[in-house]
């Protein structure tokens, strides 16, 4: 399913003493089964456009269209452009507000219309998806688990729908690098199994590069860059002057291969990275 994106632009209190710009005529597309981060610093714009992926916002000029559904200035009626876009804010967990977690990740099927039975089965296979057991936790309150757990009650809301996209605003804020590494982990799982497309909005390049196969950088409502990892991260000056920061993993490469370490530039993990610069010196030895 292919986002279009075509001249949007936002603007916030348009005519008011407060009119600010948010997005300034953004063009992209977005392929089916991509899995894309979303980066830039606060106030680049990066939330402002997820959020015109499902109609939260409409643009104020040019069009958003999902598959066969246009998004407008004029438009209405999208309740089936959210059934195919689903949204995760940043610190969901705030939002849960049934006394169960059951009936929190629930609330979505229902309101789709889906019967008791395809309900409990979307709920099982949501809490599955997120590493929740299902027997064990149904009957629990949200608000006695843990703030990774209760990230993820509501990313299986999320899921329970179904939905084609999956847009994930900031998921790993505030959590400690433990559950950091499960949310992201369960992220990059889905993909992998079913091949939905997911757009991580994130201000960390230490999130995404390791996940990602596309990498749209935002500055100041703009698409400032935009490209595979590898590509991105050449321009790390660019980055830098936009306040955001290569991994530094990979800038460690960078300062290995400018001294004269013939190492690639383009990794991401610490694995690849060590698998790098053991060739390397392999390769220094055997020439000595």
């Amino acid at each position: 399913m292919s986002i279009i994106i075509e001249n949007l632009t936002h603007v916030y209190m348009e005519g008011g003493p407060f009119e600010s710009t948010a997005l300034d005529g953004i063009n992209l597309e977005i392929k089916d089964g991509e899995f894309i981060g979303l980066i830039g610093h606060t106030g680049s714009g990066k939330s402002t456009l997820v959020q015109h992926l499902n109609g939260l916002l409409k643009p104020t000029s040019g069009t958003v269209r999902v598959d066969d559904i246009i998004v407008e200035s004029k438009s209405k009626n999208l309740k089936d452009l959210r059934r195919k876009v689903g949204l995760v804010f940043q610190y969901p967990e705030h939002q849960l507000f049934e006394e169960k977690v059951y009936l929190d990740i629930a609330f979505g099927p229902k309101n789709l219309g889906c019967s008791d039975t395809e309900t409990e089965l979307r709920v099982r296979e949501a809490m599955e998806l997120v590493g929740l057991d299902y027997e064990s936790i149904k009957d629990r309150s949200p608000f006695e688990l843990s703030g990774g757990q209760r990230r993820r009650v509501a990313i299986a809301g999320v899921l329970a729908m179904k939905p084609k996209v999956l847009i994930l605003d900031e998921p790993t804020a505030g959590l400690d690098p433990r559950g950091r590494d499960e949310i992201l982990g369960r992220v990059a799982e889905l993909h992998r199994r079913y091949g939905i497309t997911i757009i991580l909005v994130s201000h960390s390049m230490e999130d995404v590069a390791k996940l990602v196969d596309r990498i749209i950088v935002m500055n100041k409502g703009k698409i400032a860059l935009d490209g595979p990892p590898g590509e991105v991260f050449k321009y790390s000056q660019r980055l830098d002057d936009m306040g955001l920061a290569i991994p530094s993993i990979t800038r460690l490469m960078k300062h290995l291969r400018a001294s004269g370490m013939d190492v690639p530039e383009d990794v991401f993990t610490v694995a690849k990275a060590k698998e790098a610069v053991l060739k390397a010196l392999r390769r220094r030895d055997s020439d000595a």
